[in-house]
């Protein structure tokens, strides 16, 4: 054991043996009457969210949908998302998240990797949805959403075969939900991993429960149970609770983090969990999200650092009640000494938390405890959860590093994933007996706090995302005008990274052309979504290489911070 491990919390959860389909029911038993999300003036309680689920279920059984199938989720966050997302689960198919802001190639390539047989969409995004699926005849059934406050968007159906609309769905008799098997797939959730190669990582249904209750029970200082029912339920611990834990079913939470993410997707179960109202909020704005926080007196806010620095930057943010707000979670990337204490300076009553994950571990591996008289050190990411272990090890795994020493993270625990869907030879090298390669580097203290210190591979983090330089690099290559191209990322103190371009043109291109930066960005953006576009492009006569001819990467980043 640690020894800053919370003395009142047990090292390890007895974990019922039931599924995110009996955590919904327990909730939906418990807190019946309690409002469980909120978008604009549309409520639905806990009771009315399962009801809403079961209905979903029964709808796409009723058109085809079987255990075993892959259903995506193309939305935007919206109370809708929520349902729809519990309504797939509970017929036994597996989620497949997709960000709507990409352009119809990548949308078509996601779901053709996962083999979706199904589709919800939104109307402000369905028109590109349709584009994807024109010539991809296993998709043959697409949802429409409604639009609602936090995912506005035009009244009717767009273009194409014609959509089926989800009140069509939601009139369908809410029929026990599929039995789930804790072995089956849950998510396919695409990531680039360590590799840069989108894939989809199989979250199995016993790794999400896991991974829910880990983080629920942590955040609410509780531990899991079942009731006569086998509905999964929370307790919380008394001698463990602190002011800064999330109270049982008496708490409000805000939803801005990307549903389609794997933070925003696993972390509403874990709201669901602890009974917490949360308030659904569509594109980020400072002003609106304070005012958001004020009028519901939120408990708990995350994000990743830009939404910290736009938080702090927003006028008159000090002269807010802020007094309601007792954990702030900053996550997927560091934030600055300079930036925390500001935070503490506006929320006055508020411990600043920090966590670590990754798809390829459901979500949470590691999470600083929430009380203040036990803080973290400077730069340390949290302590491991429940029942999970975080080794050290030398770049080739073979051995663990002294304490305190920098090495590469291996993890293993319960919610330690299924591999990559339909890549075993990639399955294989970051999945060894057990245990995880993250690809990340960090290092262990005496009393088990993780902090990171960097990447194995050369991946950026803009705004809380993962970017991949490669796929970006094989653009810019396309276009006649580049003969090499290597992105890397530049410090941003809202972004975290920005990616920017180094290119070498051809000789037959003509020199440093007017506007060609531009162009080249442009030529990015068609084929990305909008949080991977290259920021700037820089020309050269020649990358710096190596004298194994490998681009010097970090030479590439010395001359970014220049410039």
């Amino acid at each position: 054991m640690t020894s800053a491990w919370p003395e009142a919390l047990p090292r390890s959860l007895d974990y019922p043996g039931g599924t995110i389909a009996d955590l919904l029911a327990g909730s939906a038993e418990q807190y019946a009457d309690r409002t469980a999300l909120i978008d604009g003036a549309e409520q639905l309680t806990f009771a009315e969210l399962y009801d809403r689920a079961l209905r979903v279920a029964q709808g796409l059984r009723a058109r085809g949908i079987a255990p075993g199938d892959a259903v995506a989720l193309h939305l935007p966050n919206s109370l809708w998302f929520t349902v729809c997302y519990y309504g797939a689960l509970l017929t036994g198919a597996a989620v497949v998240p997709v960000n709507p802001t990409q352009p119809p190639p990548a949308v078509r390539r996601q779901l053709a990797d996962s083999g979706a047989v199904a589709a919800f969409t939104h109307p402000a995004v369905a028109d590109q949805l349709a584009e994807a699926v024109a010539d991809l005849p296993a998709v043959r059934l697409v949802v429409l959403v409604p639009p609602s406050e936090a995912a506005p968007g035009p009244s009717g159906s767009p273009a194409g075969s014609g959509p089926v609309p989800l009140t069509e769905l939601l009139g369908s008799p809410a029929a026990p939900a599929t039995p789930l098997d804790r072995d089956a797939v849950a998510h396919l959730a695409f990531t680039g991993g360590t590799t840069g190669v989108p894939k989809a990582v199989r979250v199995l249904h016993r790794n999400l429960i896991t991974n829910v209750l880990q983080v629920a029970c942590w955040r609410s200082a509780a531990t899991p149970y079942s009731d006569a029912g086998g509905r999964i339920l929370l307790r919380q611990v008394p001698a463990a609770v602190t002011a800064h834990h999330i109270p049982l079913g008496a708490s409000t939470g805000i939803s801005v983090a990307p549903l389609f993410h794997g933070m925003g997707m696993v972390t509403q179960s874990c709201s669901v969990a602890a009974g917490t109202t949360i308030v659904v909020v569509g594109r980020f704005d400072p002003a609106r999200y304070l005012d958001t926080v004020e009028r519901h007196r939120v408990h708990a806010i995350s994000g990743a650092p830009s939404l910290c620095h736009a938080l702090l930057a927003e006028p008159g943010v000090r002269e807010r009640d802020l007094s309601c707000v007792r954990v702030v979670t900053s996550g997927s990337a560091p934030i600055s000494p300079a930036a925390l204490a500001d935070l503490r300076e506006v929320f006055p009553n508020a411990v600043v938390s920090d966590g670590y994950g990754l798809t390829e571990a459901t979500m949470g591996v590691a999470i600083s405890p929430l009380d203040s008289a036990n803080p973290r050190p400077v730069g340390s990411t949290g302590l491991p959860l429940f029942d999970t272990e975080i080794q050290i090890r030398t770049s080739d795994g073979a051995a663990e590093v002294a304490v305190g020493e920098a090495g590469e993270v291996w993890v293993r625990g319960p919610q330690t994933t299924g591999g990559y869907h339909g890549h075993p030879e990639l399955t294989a090298n970051q999945y060894r007996d057990g245990w995880l390669r993250t690809g990340d580097l960090g290092r262990v203290d005496a009393q088990g706090w993780l902090s990171l210190v960097g990447r194995a591979k050369d991946m950026l983090i803009y705004k809380g995302y993962n970017v991949y330089p490669g796929p970006l690099e094989d653009i810019l290559r396309e276009h006649p005008a580049v003969a090499q191209a290597s992105v890397v990322g530049r410090p941003d103190p809202d972004a975290g990274e920005i990616p920017v371009a180094f290119v070498v043109l051809k000789a037959e291109a003509p020199a440093r052309p007017r506007g060609l930066a531009e162009e080249l960005m442009a030529h990015v953006a068609e084929h990305v979504a909008p949080y991977q576009r290259i920021r700037s492009v820089a020309f050269l006569d020649a990358l710096p290489l190596s004298a194994a001819g490998k681009v010097l990467k970090t030479e590439l980043r010395r001359l970014a911070s220049d410039g």
